[in-house]
């Protein structure tokens, strides 16, 4: 019989299974190279005695792992300074590393072996990978901060943007503008016609912008528990110097117009300081804390007679 014989395949139509069926050709199963790499993945764990043995013959192989930090670090590569095993036969070798700006770094350098077929032959110890990594003590830059978290109060300078995220939780479309201005009663045709055909702000503050802000000024410098109030008994909201802001934190806050005082700053209401409208300047009457000091009752003497006193 030919090979074109031998590779003759039954009709399509044939349904009977009587017919002689040629050879098959052999094709691999998916399922069964599954299950040959699960296999593979889930080989039977070595026997205790042989890793142990394994991992002190890499453990011991400080040569191999100098060998391969010299190739990458050179004359930066020190001393030894410790083996660890981090795996089944994989042990990481350490070595302290002398190089500028990297105080407390070593040299890291990964070894790994596996079991041989011939019980009496040595093991062969690979290299995985050599790094440069930071010690216990070594010097590290701080934690990354994304840009955005970096930025404090103060950090605006002159001719620097600094643009607020589109969807910053601090502001809302422009068009609770007008709901604030209807329920303050100021809200007349032209300021609505003007926000109508959006010429107003684009954004405005949301309830958490306003709540944020109110939260940061009534416990900063100028709130009511600031060293500065608490050591008066004046507060803000009756002072002739005080213009309260508009909209929703009128009630709370405003803006101090005291050149003595905190002049332009945003003020709580319960703030207060001793530059008040109404306090009262001190009379000047009364008597002095102390007597007065009188220089005539000191008897005045020569230097050298001190001195002669002294010896006496």
């Amino acid at each position: 019989m030919t090979d074109a014989d031998s590779q003759t395949t039954p009709p399509a139509d044939d349904t009977s299974g009587t017919a002689s069926a040629a050879p098959e050709t052999a094709v691999p199963d998916t399922a069964d190279a599954d299950s040959s790499g699960d296999a593979a993945a889930e080989r039977p764990a070595i026997d205790p005695e042989v890793r142990a043995h394994l991992e002190a013959v890499v453990s011991a192989a400080v040569d191999i792992a100098r060998e391969a930090a010299v190739a990458v670090g050179e004359t930066s590569v020190g001393e030894h300074l410790d083996a660890v095993v981090e795996g089944e036969c994989t042990v990481s070798h350490h070595f302290s590393a002398d190089l500028p700006g990297y105080r407390g770094w070593v040299w890291c350098v990964v070894l790994a072996t596996c079991p041989t077929d011939d019980a009496d032959s040595d093991p062969v110890v690979t290299v995985s990978e050599v790094a440069l990594l930071p010690g216990d003590d070594a010097l590290t830059a701080p934690e990354w901060v994304p840009w955005a978290e970096r930025l404090a109060p103060g950090d605006l300078g002159p001719g620097d943007t600094l643009a607020a995220p589109p969807e910053d939780p601090r502001l809302v479309p422009n068009q609770v503008d007008a709901d604030e201005l209807e329920s303050t009663g100021l809200l007349d045709e032209a300021t609505d016609t003007h926000l109508a055909l959006g010429l107003g702000r684009r954004r405005v503050l949301s309830r958490e912008g306003r709540d944020e802000a109110a939260e940061r000024w009534y416990t900063g410098d100028h709130g009511p528990d600031s060293e500065m109030a608490s050591a008066t008994r004046f507060s803000c909201g009756t002072c002739g110097f005080y213009l309260p802001l508009a909209g929703a934190l009128r009630v709370a806050f405003g803006v101090c117009a005291n050149r003595y005082a905190a002049d332009g700053h945003v003020v709580s209401a319960e703030y207060g300081c001793g530059a008040h409208s109404d306090a009262v300047a001190p009379s000047g009457e009364g008597s002095p804390a102390y007597d007065a000091y009188d220089d005539g009752a000191i008897e005045v003497v020569a230097p050298h007679a001190v001195a002669t006193d002294s010896r006496h």
